[in-house]
């Protein structure tokens, strides 16, 4: 009967003229778009929000992903653990895929995190021009907003290709699915936000550490202008950036990268995801994915130096491949920074000493807890981009120059590359070893039309010899190993039962 009488009386005043906003209640005790983004402070805590995801990101899909599914890194198999799972099936080059979707959890998790992303700061950018607050605060939190999203998006066009371009909030069920934009249309949306969020955010000296700046979009403009072959667009960026930017090259490579707790968001880095160790939440534990296993306590506790180290039986995932490892010249410092090796007496494989990701193994308090951040772009990437964007202008001479500044600091000796075809592949290789296991080597390989010529080679030295990449005695990649050599992942299928479009 109460019912009926609400239903009746609803009825009435919709038939009674009232004004249109009459049933409209706003939450005054739970927070929504109507009460939330009135205040500066407001969307200072929306924009650190819109950062969030990407310590979900990089502590999981990324490296799975752009990382173990390429030639530098593999999936040492421990056959205890029985079935294939989902990473290996991306370390082997065999994500099932039918119809252009696929049931892999990491494609779900990173596609679904950036869209998380998106989400956030369509909210933001949809709001913030209406409230009234300082210019400057503003066009820094409008700017760091931009920048998340071109990110956002240029991460899903390089893993899927075409992905629903999204750029306002969605407010129900119906909107949420729209048509696949295609990749041109991606990549003109992350160019407008990367240049508006470039002219918008102040430099490093200015902004707060950990938040991106000018030098950040850049950056993230010429990563894209390299994707799409512009190469005259990414010189001047880049230049700026190197002239203008106060970057630096830490003298030793190894100080490029953070600590647990110092080292943060030092002079070489232009943009990177910030954890913190401790009980807040904030902390990251990829390194425990990295390290080979099973092993124990002993084995453990020198690389990590936990007061309660916990011995480890997972599959061990982000192995560096003996390819990797060869990849690096005689006397290049690099290569003690990147690989460390620990032997581990509880492996089933005959050779029980295995290389493990090192750069990223820093010594912290607990176990399964650091705060060591993730280098996404460095300044010694400006310089590849800086060099890689005029070599493909046919000026090898100029792009020796700045090639060789990484290569000084490596301890080896100038380039002997003249011809823009041995610098084109002396800039390929350099970028490898400078930025090993930090999620560039797959863009490269799908960028530069590589995949299949690298993969395939790399999948037959895997096939041959089973025990050089961390195989048990008697075991194998699978017979469907290497076989889907595409440049792109198939979409999500738990997003595709969403929508009618994929």
């Amino acid at each position: 009967m109460k019912a009926k009488y609400i239903a009746a009386w609803l009825l009435a005043m919709s038939l009674t003229g009232c004004r249109e906003n009459f049933l409209t209640v706003v939450p005054e005790t739970s927070l929504s778009s109507a009460t939330f983004f009135v205040t500066e402070a407001d969307f200072v805590q929306a924009v650190n929000a819109a950062y969030v995801p990407l310590r979900g990101i990089y502590n999981g899909p990324a490296w799975i992903l752009k990382e173990m599914h390429s030639d530098n890194s593999y999936y040492a198999r421990n056959t205890l653990y029985g079935a294939v799972d989902a990473t290996e099936n991306v370390a082997n080059f065999a994500v099932p895929t039918a119809n252009g979707v696929t049931a892999n959890g990491n494609v779900l998790s990173q596609y679904r995190q950036n869209y998380l992303i998106i989400a956030r700061t369509n909210q933001i950018l949809t709001s913030i021009d209406a409230v009234e607050f300082g210019a400057d605060s503003k066009n820094n939190l409008k700017g760091q907003a931009l920048f998340l999203r071109a990110f956002a998006y240029f991460d899903l066009v390089r893993l899927f290709g075409k992905v629903p371009l999204h750029l306002t909030p969605v407010k129900t069920r119906e909107d949420a699915a729209l048509p696949l934009s295609t990749t041109e249309e991606i990549y003109a949306q992350v160019e407008k936000d990367a240049l508006e969020a470039s002219k918008l955010l102040p430099n490093k000296a200015k902004q707060e550490a950990g938040r991106v700046t000018s030098g950040a979009a850049k950056t993230l403009l010429a990563n894209l202008y390299l994707t799409q072959k512009k190469w005259a667009q990414v010189q001047p960026l880049m230049e700026d950036v190197v002239k203008n930017d106060g970057y630096s090259l830490m003298p030793d490579y190894d100080n490029a990268f953070s600590f647990t707790a110092t080292n943060k968001n030092n002079a070489e880095s232009v943009f990177e995801v910030q954890y913190m160790e401790g009980p807040a939440g904030y902390q990251g534990s990829f390194i425990y994915a990295f390290i080979p296993s099973p092993i124990t306590i002993e084995e453990l506790k020198p690389i990590t130096g936990t007061t309660n180290t916990q011995g480890t039986s997972q599959e061990s995932n982000n192995i560096p491949t003996p390819d990797m490892i060869a990849a690096f010249e005689t006397g290049d410092k690099r290569k003690d920074v990147n690989i460390g090796y620990v032997t581990l007496s509880s492996s089933l494989a005959e050779n029980k000493t295995y290389p493990y990701i090192k750069k990223y193994a820093r010594v912290h308090t607990q176990h399964g807890n650091t705060g060591q951040n993730w280098p996404v772009y460095r300044y010694a990437e400006v310089l590849l981009f800086l060099a890689e964007s005029l070599n493909e202008q046919n000026k090898p001479a100029e792009a020796a120059a700045y090639l060789n500044q990484i290569r000084t600091r490596a301890g080896l000796a100038a380039t002997t590359a003249a011809s823009q075809a041995d610098m084109r592949e002396a800039i390929f290789k350099e970028r490898r070893v400078e930025l090993a296991f930090e999620n560039k080597r797959w863009f490269d390989l799908t960028r530069t039309g590589r995949v299949k010529e690298i993969i395939e080679a790399y999948g037959a030295r895997v096939k041959a010899n089973p025990a050089a990449y961390y195989f048990p005695k008697g075991s194998a990649a699978p017979s469907n190993a290497f076989t889907i050599l595409d440049d792109y992942y198939g979409l999500p299928a738990d997003e595709a039962a969403l929508t009618p479009h994929f």
